[in-house]
């Protein structure tokens, strides 16, 4: 390749190109930091130190001497909402939003900003409109998530039934709950002073598709068994007592672990139709195979009704050895001191079965005494407990009051789970 004289001309010019845009920037530069007021410096210089109080005051200098600095005012309203500031950071993002020079995009994210300081103050109702004016804008499925929550919150079904639906146009992605929200709302029609049966169904309906289009792999068992469960309690209020029996067996055997919620209905249903023993059986092989206390109580009973405190106290004593639960003798004692003799008797030795001799422990005892000394320990063992926020309730729940997780408790007691 032949060495050009002209090429040593390039090169001066272009080292004095960019000596010159060098120099334009730096006084660019300068020009620009001398714009700044102190306190934005101020400011950073907090930040560094690690001393946020002071920094957010500087800040707040910054913003009152120049209104037109939009980003700082977006990262003032957001370390107020972040510090618990909630006021503040609404006062922020609402002065934001007075401004009639603010460009359109500034002024959805002010909105999209105001309702969530709204949703942190727990002011759902505005929250609920501040989300609503930016369902157009490039926070649509951001907002339509929010307002999820705080329908759900609110227990408000219907509305959040129709959230759902307007996410699944912007984005297909699964929302499991919809399924739990559809059987609220069957609950809700049931549980009216006159139940709303054609409401009910339909709702069931809903449910039954919802959990069809998420299907096995990303729905639940637990959903699927409690909308037999609630199938069953609609055969009910029909007055179809085989109908109520077949949905829930059926639930028990989608999900075993949830036959303690079913198991005093269900032998229920089989005393109406005359079939109580053949209920009890199924219930006690249903036992052998997943033992809860729920279901130990629930045959215990039923074996001390048809069948004698004999026999109940011996399955009592084999489940027991089992599984000791102080639970489960504090359910048994209540149930024998419903009779009227509060002292258990029971015949001579000899007569006693062999499989009966737990009767031993507890002949001639004080059974009052007994039970309250029993129960006063049971008590707080009488819990259930949920697996996110560890909330504790006397009652189950599918959707956990503490933290609004769905199928966050295990249906069982602590006492259980230990």
């Amino acid at each position: 390749m032949d060495f050009e004289p002209w090429w040593l001309i390039i090169f001066p010019v272009l080292f004095a190109l960019g000596w010159l845009a060098a120099r334009f920037d730096f006084r660019q530069l300068l020009s620009e930091s001398k714009n700044l007021p102190n306190s934005y410096f101020k400011g950073l210089n907090f930040l560094l130190n690690e001393q946020p109080d002071r920094a957010i005051d500087a800040f707040v200098e910054v913003a009152k001497l120049d209104p037109e600095t939009t980003e700082l005012h977006f990262a003032l309203g957001s370390l107020f909402r972040r510090r618990g500031e909630i006021e503040r950071a609404i006062r922020v993002h609402q002065s934001l939003l007075a401004r009639a020079d603010l460009p359109q995009s500034d002024k959805d994210a002010a909105q999209y900003e105001l309702a969530q300081d709204f949703f942190k103050a727990g002011l759902l109702d505005r929250a609920e409109e501040a989300f609503k004016a930016v369902l157009d804008t490039r926070f649509s499925l951001d907002a339509a998530r929010a307002l999820i929550r705080i329908y759900e919150s609110e227990h408000d079904w219907p509305k959040a039934i129709a959230a759902v639906h307007y996410l699944r146009t912007l984005v297909d992605e699964p929302v499991p709950q919809l399924v739990h929200y559809q059987c609220e709302e069957a609950e809700t029609a049931l549980k009216r002073r006159e139940p709303n049966l054609e409401k009910a169904q339909k709702a069931l309906e809903a449910a039954e598709q919802a959990s069809e289009e998420l299907g096995e792999e990303r729905g639940s068992v637990a959903s699927r068994a409690r909308i037999g469960m609630l199938q069953g309690h609609l055969a009910q209020a029909k007055g179809d007592l085989q109908a109520q029996r077949r949905y829930l067996l059926e639930a028990m055997s989608i999900a075993p672990e949830y036959a303690g919620l079913v198991a005093a209905r269900f032998m229920q249903c089989c005393t109406q139709l005359g079939v109580a023993a053949e209920g009890l059986s199924q219930l006690k092989a249903h036992y052998e195979l997943h033992p809860s206390l729920d279901v130990f109580i629930v045959v215990f009973k039923e074996l001390r009704e048809q069948q004698g405190h004999i026999r109940a106290w011996a399955f009592s004593r084999s489940a027991l050895r089992e599984q000791p639960l102080l639970l489960g003798l504090d359910r048994m004692l209540e149930a024998e001191l419903k009779h009227a003799d509060h002292t258990l008797r029971v015949p001579d030795y000899e007569s006693i079965p062999p499989g009966a001799a737990a009767a031993e422990v507890v002949a001639g005892a004080d059974l009052s005494l007994l039970y309250k000394v029993v129960h006063k320990h049971a008590q707080r063992l009488d819990r259930y407990s949920c697996d996110v926020c560890g909330f504790e309730a006397q009652h189950y729940y599918w959707q956990c009051p503490g933290c609004n997780s769905w199928e966050s408790y295990a249906p069982k007691r602590l006492e259980e789970m230990r």
